[in-house]
């Protein structure tokens, strides 16, 4: 199959008529909700934003691990609304980060591969909301361009990262650095990657030290100083991503982690060339199956530590009386394959790797548990918050409100879109190629597009344009062990879906011809 991408409208003046018309909106949608509840601006809702990078969801109990030691999550899970199966727009970090900022598709926003700048003329939410009254901050991970500097609608700015020098735009000062940089500084610390502390250095730290308690902290001064005002406050934990390790490796024992029950699947020819690829780059690193169990414990590890610090955040909220009039939301970028088909990471569009938990604890509407088995998708964010917080999105944004099937009834679009779209070399291997591929195959998966739709039905199809295409029946196969794209039986349900993509990227200006 040949997919070939074009625009209809330009880029700017899409998100310029979708920034301008929803900010009008909202602005006065948010007045509303004030003047029915009370004259003071402290009853304006509040949000708090909470998310993780590359945390797959069968990380808590509401998804089925009851054996991670995640108990601040769980008792978040039992209080709120919890989305089952919630999809990224595009398993990696920068393209899906734009799409729960923004409410555009990372194809839309220009955001389409890791370190790419987020435009100044798209608004994110803050900028959409446009209302004074808000104090506004985002802590944490950013990954949108220009990592430590103050930026789209946040007032406060608390960074953790110094890895994405090279990719600020000319003109900013390149020898600052973060605010958790600074933070260890003073606890006595040297840099030990020349002017700059590692990852891996920041991951060794005493718990005190590493980077969920400094967010922790500083998001604690940031709702006690602002208890009195509405806020919108977003913090970004850089954990479970890699590197993998922290202080609390020990958590979890790995003789009682499960493995995958897809651990094992062969990944047959016709399976993608680059996802084999990424499963034998996995293999060299990792090895055997006792290997594997012990970075999922370590994993865990970090879920925990996250955990920890969610759990002080909460009780912070709590303590000042914000909770009756906090909505709170947890996520994550994308997920991880941890084992997984026998890889780690993200990039591909099995389950693991494109499912992420979605919380959603709201005032007046939720007290318990509130499970929705409806596939939903992170382009749906910004609309949903948006309403929450006192307004309908405007028509332009390709997302859709949740709230109506979060109260029961129904939303228009019921099929879940993936995209995933060129992000340079595929794999790093030698000019002569691989074992399992030559250099000009692997030439050709560097400019490799993929579209995805979830059915609400359980079919998924996966269309490439350089590379296997992919169809699961998820409800007889949830691993994703038996690609039936090329059985021959299911005519019906590829031409289905296939013009269900086709509709998708008309409306959303992504035209792909087959």
């Amino acid at each position: 199959m040949n997919l070939i991408v074009e625009s209809e409208i330009s880029r700017r003046e899409f998100v310029k008529a979708v920034g301008m018309a929803a900010a009008g909106l909202v602005t006065q949608g948010c007045a509303g909700i004030s003047q029915r509840v009370s004259s003071r601006k402290q009853d304006k809702p509040n949000l708090l934003f909470i998310w993780t990078d590359q945390q797959r969801a069968d990380t808590m109990a509401a998804y089925g691990n009851t054996k991670i030691h995640a108990p601040n999550l769980n008792k978040l899970a039992g209080e709120s609304v919890v989305f089952q199966k919630a999809y990224v727009t595009q398993p990696v970090c920068t393209p899906n980060r734009s799409a729960v900022m923004t409410g555009l598709w990372p194809h839309t926003s220009g955001c389409t591969a890791n370190n790419i700048r987020l435009p100044q003329d798209i608004p994110s939410l803050p900028e959409i909301v446009n209302d004074s009254d808000y104090r506004t901050a985002y802590m944490g991970k950013w990954h949108l361009g220009d990592e430590i500097f103050v930026q789209h609608g946040f007032e406060e700015w608390a960074a953790i990262e110094d890895n994405y020098i090279k990719y600020y735009r000319k003109g900013r000062d390149r020898s600052k650095r973060s605010h958790y940089h600074h933070f260890l500084i003073e606890h006595g610390y040297k840099p030990d990657n020349g002017n700059k502390f590692s990852r891996s250095f920041a991951a060794r730290r005493p718990l005190e030290h590493c980077k969920p308690k400094f967010l922790e902290m500083k998001a604690c001064q940031f709702l006690r100083r602002n208890r009195n005002e509405p806020f919108m406050l977003y913090i970004n934990f850089l954990e479970p991503h890699s590197p993998y390790f922290g202080p609390l490796d020990k958590e979890h024992d790995p003789d009682k982690v499960n493995l995958p029950a897809n651990f094992r699947d062969p990944l047959e020819e016709n399976e993608p060339l680059l996802y084999r690829l990424k499963r034998q780059k996995c293999r060299d690193k990792y090895g055997n199956e006792a290997s594997i169990r012990e970075l999922i414990a370590k994993y865990w590890g970090l879920v925990t530590q996250v955990d920890m610090s969610v759990g002080v955040i909460l009780k912070t909220l709590d303590d000042l009386g914000l909770t009756d009039n906090t909505i709170v939301v947890y996520t994550s970028d994308h997920g991880d394959m941890m084992g997984a088909h026998n890889m780690t990471g993200k990039t591909v569009m099995y389950e693991e790797a494109v499912r992420i938990p979605w919380l959603m604890r709201i005032p007046q509407m939720t007290r318990t548990a509130h499970l929705i088995n409806n596939s939903v998708s992170h382009i749906d964010m910004v609309p949903t918050v948006l309403e929450l917080m006192g307004s309908k999105a405007d028509e332009n944004f390709p997302g859709q409100s949740l709230v109506p099937l979060i109260k029961g009834g129904k939303v228009v679009e019921d099929h879940v879109f993936i995209e995933w779209n060129p992000s340079g070399k595929a794999v790093k291997v030698k000019d002569d190629g691989t074992s399992l591929a030559s250099r000009e195959e692997l030439a050709r998966l560097e400019n490799e597009h993929t579209r995805t739709v979830v059915s609400p039905d359980g079919w998924k199809l996966c269309l490439s344009d350089a590379d296997k295409c992919q169809l699961f029946n998820l409800n007889k196969d949830p691993g994703e062990t038996t690609n039936l794209f090329d059985s021959g039986r299911h005519k019906d349900v590829i031409s289905r879906l296939t013009k269900k993509i086709h509709r998708w990227q008309e409306t959303v200006r992504d035209k792909v011809k087959v």
